[in-house]
């Protein structure tokens, strides 16, 4: 799982913005138009994202239209990997470490 989080928060493109979905979702789960709305990203980037974190085990979603995002037990039993990394990259301002 280590190497998952790493790949997907810093080796990847999109990885900055998906630290930031994953500590907006720690504080408060919600659904992607709020998300989006949090965030200032536009809702097809941040469905994508959440799609991405759904697909890796990283997220959980409950419901189907509007339907809340969790952090996954999964994450939750590794997340000082994720806390960790966004420490590093979280100061890079979104560049790859």
């Amino acid at each position: 799982m280590k190497q998952v989080i790493y790949y997907l928060i810093a080796g990847t493109r999109g990885g900055f913005a998906r630290a930031k979905i994953i500590e907006a979702i720690r504080r408060k789960p919600m659904n992607a138009n709020k998300l989006s709305k949090e965030l200032k990203y536009d809702y097809k980037t941040i469905q994508h994202h959440l799609d991405i974190l759904l697909e890796n085990k990283i997220l959980k979603k409950e419901g189907v239209y509007g339907g809340v995002y969790f952090i996954s037990q999964l994450m939750e039993e590794n997340i000082k990997v994720f806390d960790d990394i966004w420490k590093r990259f979280g100061n890079n301002s979104g560049k790859s470490i």
